[in-house]
C-alpha cells in the first residue's frame, strides 16, 4: 500500500511493477540481471479521488500518457529492491505535486522609494552617456 496522504492510499493491486534489464554501462552484471524497475500506474481506473485524477491529467509530464497511465522507469540502483522503492516514492511525489495548489499572486504596485531611486539612476546614466560626445568650443 502506497500511502500518499492521510486519507489517500494506493492498494498494490492498481500499481503494476516489472523488472526489466538496466540500460548503460555496468559491466557483465547488467547483462545479466534484471535490476531496473517498470512502474505503470492507470490513475483513471484508480481509487483515487476524482480531484486527484483530474489535477494528473492537467499536468504537463511526459510521464504521464493521454489516457492516464502513469509510466516511471527507475534504473538508478544497482539492486532491484532499491529500484522498486525509488520507483514508488517517485509516483508518491508526482501525486503529490499534482494535487499542490499554489497560492494566487496578488500584483503590487512599485513603492514611491523605489520609483525615485530608478528615475534616479537613470538620468545619472543619461548623464554619463551624454558626457562621451563631441566636445564643442
Amino acid at each position: 500500500m502506497l500511502i500518499i496522504s492521510n486519507t489517500v492510499q494506493i492498494p498494490d493491486h492498481e500499481i503494476e511493477l516489472n523488472a526489466i534489464r538496466a540500460q548503460g554501462a555496468g559491466g557483465q552484471n547488467v547483462n545479466k540481471v534484471s535490476s531496473a524497475m517498470h512502474l505503470r500506474f492507470d490513475s483513471q481506473a484508480s481509487s483515487l479521488p476524482p480531484f486527484y485524477k483530474e489535477r494528473l491529467l492537467a499536468l504537463r509530464d511526459s510521464r504521464i500518457t493521454r489516457d492516464g497511465v502513469i509510466v516511471i522507469k527507475a534504473q538508478q540502483y544497482r539492486t532491484q529492491e532499491q529500484n522498486r522503492a525509488d520507483a514508488l516514492e517517485r509516483l508518491r511525489e508526482l501525486i503529490v505535486s499534482a494535487v499542490k495548489v499554489e497560492k494566487a499572486r496578488r500584483p503590487t504596485r512599485p513603492t514611491l522609494g523605489s520609483k525615485t531611486r530608478r528615475l534616479d539612476t537613470k538620468s545619472k546614466r543619461g548623464a554619463i552617456k551624454a558626457g562621451r560626445g563631441k566636445i564643442e568650443y
